[in-house]
Order: C-alpha cells, then sequence, then structure tokens
C-alpha cells in the first residue's frame, strides 16, 4: 500500500476527519481528550488514531506517562499537490480566459 493510499484510507472515514478537525482546532491532545469529543469507546478511538497514525497524519509524542496526539498536515498537502492541484488549474484557467473574454466584448 502506498502512502496516498493510506491517507486516502483514512480521510475516507468520518470519525477520522473529525479526530483531525478536533487536533486541527487544538492539538496535543491525549486520547481521554478525544475520546470525550466522539460517541464511542476507547478502544473504538484509538484504532482510528492507529489509521491516522499510519497514514503520517497524527504524530503522536510521549508527556510523561500520556501520550500526546498532533495534526501533521503533510500528507494531506501532498495529497493536494498531487491529485487535486493539477485538476482544478485547467478549470480555472478556463474560467480566468472566459473572464477576460466576456470583459473584452463589454
Amino acid at each position: 500500500m502506498t502512502d496516498d493510499d493510506r491517507v486516502f484510507k483514512a480521510l475516507a472515514d468520518p470519525t477520522r476527519r473529525l479526530l483531525l478537525d478536533l487536533l486541527f482546532a487544538r492539538e496535543g491532545r491525549s486520547l481521554s481528550e478525544l475520546e470525550a469529543e466522539v460517541e464511542m469507546t476507547r478502544f473504538g478511538v484509538a484504532k482510528h488514531v492507529k489509521v491516522l497514525e499510519e497514514a503520517g497524519l497524527v504524530v503522536v509524542r510521549r508527556s510523561g506517562r500520556e501520550k500526546l496526539h498532533f495534526l501533521n498536515p503533510v500528507p494531506i498537502r501532498l495529497i493536494h499537490d498531487r491529485w487535486i492541484d493539477k485538476y482544478t488549474e485547467r478549470h480555472v484557467t478556463a474560467l480566468v480566459d472566459l473572464k477576460y473574454a466576456l470583459e473584452d466584448e463589454t
């Protein structure tokens, strides 16, 4: 499985996207803090966090006995650059050309 595949798999689940949103809002959350925000067991949250870690979207750091979770936005940016940006560029260019053509007519 490629890195892109892991990121797409991680982003495919709404609970994992919610966990990423929570970490975006405030990083350095413990598993207990994340669990308090979603309606599922600690075990369920841990499984989702593990998928996010494997995709490189979450980085874990130990602080004493706690593991704190931090968002890593780099894999999302790489997906954007590889898969999203190149497909939108042509359409944006066409819209800009259309705008200039319509303005030249007036």
